[in-house]
């Protein structure tokens, strides 16, 4: 894959504050001029992913969602449900939590993804 599709798909990630389908992010390609293909943005996904420069994870519905990382250091993320609005944050009991559990049933090299859904303040004032 060129390095021009896989930045294509870095910057309509960038310019995002929530969690993007890659269908959302084709279509926004797409509309934009880009010839990418739907495999294209899936493989631009995965590397981006795999190089860590974008959090994945699935909604409730099982979909891959992703998101640019805001940040190098491990951590997770609460996920409004109604606009989609993302926080990153760290984890430090999960963190020894993972790491104790794995110990009691004799894992090593573990690797973990923590989650939390909600309903974000600004959703909660306008569902009153």
């Amino acid at each position: 894959m060129t390095t021009s599709r896989r930045n294509a798909v870095r910057q309509a990630l960038a310019g995002s504050e929530g969690f993007r389908s890659a269908q959302d992010i084709y279509a926004d390609l797409r509309a934009d001029g880009s010839k990418i293909g739907l495999t294209t943005v899936y493989r631009a996904l995965q590397a981006l992913t795999d190089a860590g420069e974008v959090d994945v994870l699935r909604t409730d519905e099982g979909e891959a969602v992703y998101r640019a990382c805001r940040t190098e250091e491990h951590h997770h993320h609460l996920v409004c449900r109604e606009c989609g609005r993302t926080v990153e944050v760290e984890g430090p009991v999960v963190e020894r939590w993972a790491d104790a559990i794995a110990a009691e049933h004799g894992f090593a090299d573990i690797t973990h993804t923590v989650e939390v859904f909600g309903t974000c303040a600004d959703c909660t004032r306008k569902a009153r």
